[in-house]
């Protein structure tokens, strides 16, 4: 069965960081693009970046780029999520994926977790 289970979110100050991971199960991990996505409330999923299977090449949506980092060890099959500077606008529900790159453009592929809770808020 593929899992993928998301762990680290909670609530932080903005400006503070927190660390996202997300463990995976049930699938060949060193083969597959992954993705970190987001929802806000009342919003729809919204990409945030990107990593190849072997881990060498990384992307990221505008709004997260310079301050979030996507990293992942196919080892242990962990995809982890550095956020720092947090904003408020980075309040989401955020889930790991599996990934697909058509025509330049990431979409969520077959698999995502259940996500973790982000609130950034003073």
């Amino acid at each position: 069965e593929v899992q993928l289970v998301e762990s680290g979110g909670g609530l932080v100050q903005p400006g503070g960081s927190l660390r996202l991971s997300c463990a995976a199960s049930g699938f060949t991990f060193s083969n597959v693009d992954m993705s970190w996505v987001r929802q806000a409330p009342g919003k729809g999923l919204e990409w945030v970046s990107s990593i190849n299977s072997g881990g060498g090449r990384t992307y990221y949506s505008d709004s997260v780029k310079g301050r979030f980092t996507i990293s992942r060890d196919n080892a242990k099959k962990t995809l982890s999520l550095q956020m720092n500077s947090l904003k408020t606008e980075d309040t989401a529900v955020y889930y790991c994926a599996t990934a697909v790159m058509i025509g330049g453009t990431w979409y969520v592929g077959s698999r995502r977790g259940q996500g973790t809770q982000v609130t950034v808020a003073s």
